[in-house]
This record gives C-alpha cells, structure tokens and sequence, in this order.
C-alpha cells in the first residue's frame, strides 16, 4: 500500500503573495498551503500526499468538507486530497501539526501512519464497468504497476545523476497485466487476476488481437504491463476509437521463483518480438542531469489528440534497484496542468 500519510519535517515556509491568512509550506519535493504561523521550519507535521481519502466523521477535517467531501458506490463517503491552487498558489496535499493527533505516539520523520489514521486511497473502478469478474489478486508474485511521485523521494534525483535513462509518456488508462505461465494466459488489472468471460473488456483485446496465441507460441513464462487506454477509461484523453495496450514493462519467470526484469532494449526487443506497442519514448540519454524543477516543466504538454498529458515515467536505461530507497530505478513525474483540470 503506498505510504499517503507520513511524519515530515517543514523545509521552509513562504509568503503568498497578497494573501493575509495563508502561506506556503514546503515538505520534501511538494509545497502545500497552512494557516500563516501554524508551522515554522523544522517542525513534524502529518502530511497527507494527494489521493489521500480521508475519514468524514472526524472533526479534525472538518474545515475540509465544503471543498473535498466525496460519496459514491465504490468508494463510500469521505473528503479526498487533491491538487488545487489557493490564491494563486500551487497546493500539493495537507499538512497538519502533529500536537493534533494525540494517537500518535513516539513517530519518527517519514513514519508511515496511513492505516493508523484509517486513511485509503481515492480511487475509481479499474475500467468503468467493464472490468470483469475477479477471480483472485495478481499471481506468481507479479508487481504492482504504480510509479512514486518524485516530489516523495527526491532523494532519487541523486542517485540518478550521472546514469543513462530514458523517458516515457505516462499514458492515461488503467493498468493492464497479460502474462502466460506454463502454457496458461491470464488477464490482471491493478490488483486482481479476471475471468476470461465477455464481461471483461481487457480479455476482448487479448482474444481480438491474439496476443493470448502470440504469448503461448513465444515459448517462455513471461508477463507483460503496460497502459489499457480506450473509451470508458479514464475520460479516453487519448480519444481512441479502440482499446489500446501501450506495454511499458516485461518479464520472465525464472525457476524457484525468481522474476527477471528488462531495461529499455530488453522491453522494446520484447514488443518487436511479440508485436506489441510500447509506451512512447520521449528521450533517451547517456547521463541524467535534471532538477526537479526542470522534470515538473518537462512532464508539461498535450497527446496527440490535443488534451492534456498525465505526464512522464523517467528510468534508467538498464533496470536498476535503488539501494537507498529499495526499488527500482523508476518514478514518475505528474504534469499539474493536469492535475488541476482533473475532475472526479
């Protein structure tokens, strides 16, 4: 489960410009906005990173509900955290002063406290009722596909520095796994393993394609993920006329359980070999250079059908584990043009 409530440190704090009432606080990679004089630099606050879905009936969020308040089938009712602008200002989360949450005990900077406040993650169904019946979660150890924010590790950027890399557009759909093991093709989403009945549309564009007969012919126990994007996905602001599978990542099962895992050429030599589109490729280089303030301005720009992309995947060329952070050399920086026109 990603980490969306933490213990931080303030960075720093900074006036708004003809605001009275509020200023910028930064906390690692994101600034939000607080209440003038509530955090002064150094202090612990529990921060709460966009997505975060929050419980309706605490009193503690109250001042939340007039602007965040959500209630549907899927998710229930509470009060979701998300980008907005506040005189102007760029808001990337909550930040609140620990001294509110007495049931936080002896917590440490960057202590996860998501479970402990019963916060979830916003999200909607993995394909707008299309995305067929679960038969179990994603097997053989299959990882899931989401990407860290940069803002939440810009530790990362140093670790980076130096190698080669690549960047990918982050394509906006749902996330897709088709693997075939032992001679057996099974469909995933996000989290969960499908039925291959007609209910569910990723199984259509498997069969329709034959990339259940490619995968089978292929002869190895392999996986591949990528982006599902199409109509009733996400709003389509790809605007496809057909669901599409743009593959961004590929493996083999090893025995003993062992997953192997590709870089750039090893991913594309895959989708030549099995005649599968990769995700676009936006830039190749020998020696990554680039701040954080350059990565948000480059993850800024439009799809081919004019609206606004979610963004940009950077990795390494060859694929790499983070040995501070303990994942892969991979992140993802999200375009906040984006985010701010992105509606529920």
């Amino acid at each position: 489960m990603r980490n969306l409530v933490t213990i931080q440190k303030i960075a720093g704090t900074f006036p708004i410009e003809g605001a009275d009432a509020i200023e910028l606080v930064q906390i690692m990679g994101w600034q939000c906005v607080a209440k003038k004089g509530e955090f002064k630099q150094g202090d612990l606050c529990v921060y709460f990173e966009v997505d975060s879905f929050l419980p309706a009936d605490d009193a503690r969020y109250e001042f939340l509900k007039a602007s965040s308040y959500r209630k549907n089938d899927f998710m229930g009712e509470g009060l979701r955290i998300k980008t907005m602008r506040f005189r102007g200002a760029l808001s990337q989360g909550l930040a609140l002063p620990l001294a509110k949450f007495d049931e936080l005990n002896e917590v440490s900077v960057g202590e996860d406290v998501t479970e402990k406040l019963g916060v979830s993650k916003w999200e909607v169904p993995e394909v707008q009722g299309s995305a067929g019946k679960q038969i179990g979660n994603k097997p053989f150890g299959i990882p899931t596909t989401d990407e860290t924010r940069v803002q939440s590790i810009t530790e990362i950027l140093d670790e980076f520095k130096g190698k080669p890399y690549y960047i990918t557009t982050k394509m906006d759909g749902t996330s897709c796994t088709i693997y075939c093991k032992d001679g057996v093709v099974g469909v995933c989403g996000r989290n969960y393993e499908y039925a291959d009945d007609e209910t569910c549309s990723m199984w259509a564009y498997v069969h329709k394609h034959e990339i259940d007969k490619r995968l089978i012919a292929y002869g190895k126990n392999i996986a591949i993920q990528g982006e599902f994007c199409g109509e009733g996905i996400q709003k389509n602001p790809l605007n496809l006329r057909e669901p599409k599978l743009f593959v961004f990542d590929a493996m083999l099962f090893e025995a003993g359980g062992y997953i192997t895992k590709f870089g750039l050429d090893g991913i594309k030599k895959i989708c030549e070999e099995l005649n599968l589109e990769p995700v676009p490729v936006e830039e190749v280089g020998e020696s990554f250079n680039y701040t954080l303030e350059e990565l948000l301005e480059k993850s800024k720009g439009k799809y081919s059908s004019g609206r606004l992309k979610e963004g940009i995947v950077i990795r390494t060329r060859e694929y790499l584990q983070s040995a501070e952070l303990q994942q892969k050399m991979s992140f993802k920086v999200i375009n906040n043009d984006f985010l701010l026109k992105e509606k529920d």
